[in-house]
């Protein structure tokens, strides 16, 4: 059986062939929780509490996928170079040392998680009120911790052997039993916003189960082996370090949920608090296109890299940029033309639509610049240049983003200064990125050399 070879045919065909399915398979992903999101938002007698006690638990479930990142996007990238390279041994001891990390991680986060789960809500700006929703999802939420992290995290090693159509039904089948579950379980059943968690936690089991089955089978160009599953210090080493930039960038996410949180409960009450809940949740929806793209684009990338063929890489580069900056315009008219439909997806409080209209325009303003920090993050990544996807991951949430919003609402903007950080960290971090990727990384993949001279890049 011959693996995916990505140094064929044309790239820009490649990316989109990768790009497809993981775009699917990402909004079907999402479907977990927006759809949660969704029926909770319509509970009855619930107004906008029951949202904003999801929102309060965020931060949490970012941590988790935070940790999943930091194994899965540093794996996956290597096995595709080690791939590229025609190192097969290596590429499935990068799997197996994932799987292992994955796992340990995920069972020592979910007792961590479930133990000091109250005093954290209280610390993330739950109120009396809004403490109840929050632990009735997160106490049950918790027990999917192993599934939720071996299904994503592993997932990206199906798309990197040329499955992406496989990788897409690990996501389809568990959404197509969380949209059945919800319903039977939040109203049917009466559970509310646990039955929401329960319908997640049994959906992303059936997810890991799908993942194992097929990493562990004989469709698998290179099955996970037993004798790969033995951590090795510095393989995991390697894994953590490329993985860090995904790890921080979702690590900050929290930071920054967690800032928001807060200073919006000070501002504007749990009100507020809930609208951020809607925004975010919408932001997860439009920025799932051009995540996709990027992450189509990385393991063709990283095997042309591998191969040594620059020049399409180069031109993988200036495809990805293309197609996200023209989709994500698309975005930006579609938020400025239709807030309201956007927010009556997830509530019909009136206040709470009121309040959203605005801080929604004034969040998603200028929204095109994330597509220049998702293409930078994506070459650095692919490429294994694990410096400066950290350094521009850490630049973007936790040196703009959270300063700005504890500082502008202070500086007379109010509660519109909290909505207002986002789109001037897109602008500023956005351009920082790939403007560095472009002068560090792009300029000097000449196609006319197959020299050794981007070796500093390969991440070993």
């Amino acid at each position: 059986m011959q693996s995916a070879d990505f140094s064929q045919g044309k790239v820009w065909q490649n990316i989109v062939a990768q790009s497809l399915p993981l775009i699917l398979a990402q909004l079907v992903q999402l479907l977990y929780n927006v759809v949660d999101r969704i029926y909770i938002g319509h509970l009855p007698g619930a107004d906008s509490m029951a949202l904003t006690g999801i929102g309060l638990a965020f931060p949490l479930t970012t941590l988790i996928a935070a940790l999943t990142f930091l194994f899965g996007t540093g794996g996956t990238p290597l096995f595709s170079i080690a791939r590229g390279a025609g190192q097969e041994e290596r590429a499935g001891k990068i799997l197996g040392n994932t799987f292992s990390l994955l796992l340990g991680t995920s069972v020592v986060m979910f007792f961590l998680c479930y133990l000091f789960r109250k005093p954290v809500l209280y610390l993330f700006g739950a109120s009396d009120a809004s403490y109840v929703y929050a632990d009735a999802y997160l106490k049950i939420y918790l027990w999917g911790t192993p599934f939720t992290m071996l299904a994503t995290g592993l997932n990206g090693f199906i798309n990197a052997q040329g499955f992406p159509r496989m990788g897409m039904m690990t996501t389809l089948l568990g959404a197509a039993l969380n949209l059945i579950l919800d319903p039977i379980f939040i109203f049917g059943l009466h559970m509310g916003v646990g039955g929401a968690a329960l319908a997640t936690v049994i959906s992303q089991a059936v997810s890991c189960i799908w993942v194992l089955w097929f990493l562990t089978g004989k469709k698998a160009l290179l099955p996970m082996k037993k004798k790969d599953l033995r951590v090795e210090g510095k393989l995991a080493k390697e894994i953590m370090a490329l993985g860090m930039s995904g790890f921080i960038m979702q690590g900050t996410n929290c930071l920054v949920q967690v800032v928001c949180n807060a200073t919006l409960k000070i501002y504007g009450g749990d009100l507020y608090v809930g609208v951020m809940t809607v925004i975010n949740s919408t932001r997860e929806i439009l920025a799932l296109p051009v995540s996709g793209i990027s992450s189509g684009a990385q393991p063709v990338l990283g095997y042309n890299y591998g191969a040594k063929a620059y020049e399409r890489v180069r031109q993988g580069i200036r495809f990805t940029a293309a197609l996200g900056i023209l989709y994500t315009l698309l975005a930006w008219l579609l938020v400025i033309l239709s807030p309201h439909l956007l927010l009556s997806v997830f509530t019909e409080d009136p206040a709470m639509i009121e309040a959203g209209v605005g801080a929604m325009r004034l969040y998603f303003f200028g929204f095109f610049f994330m597509a220049f920090q998702f293409t930078g993050q994506s070459a650095f990544t692919a490429l294994g240049d694990s410096r400066h996807a950290i350094f521009f991951s850490l630049l973007r949430k936790a040196v703009i983003v959270a300063p700005l919003t504890v500082l502008l609402p202070r500086f007379g903007f109010g509660v519109d200064g909290v909505f207002l950080a986002e789109p001037v960290s897109n602008a500023i971090g956005g351009v920082a990125c790939f403007v560095t990727m472009y002068v560090t990384l792009y300029r000097r993949l000449n196609p006319g050399e197959k020299s050794n001279h981007m070796e500093g890049f390969s991440g070993r």
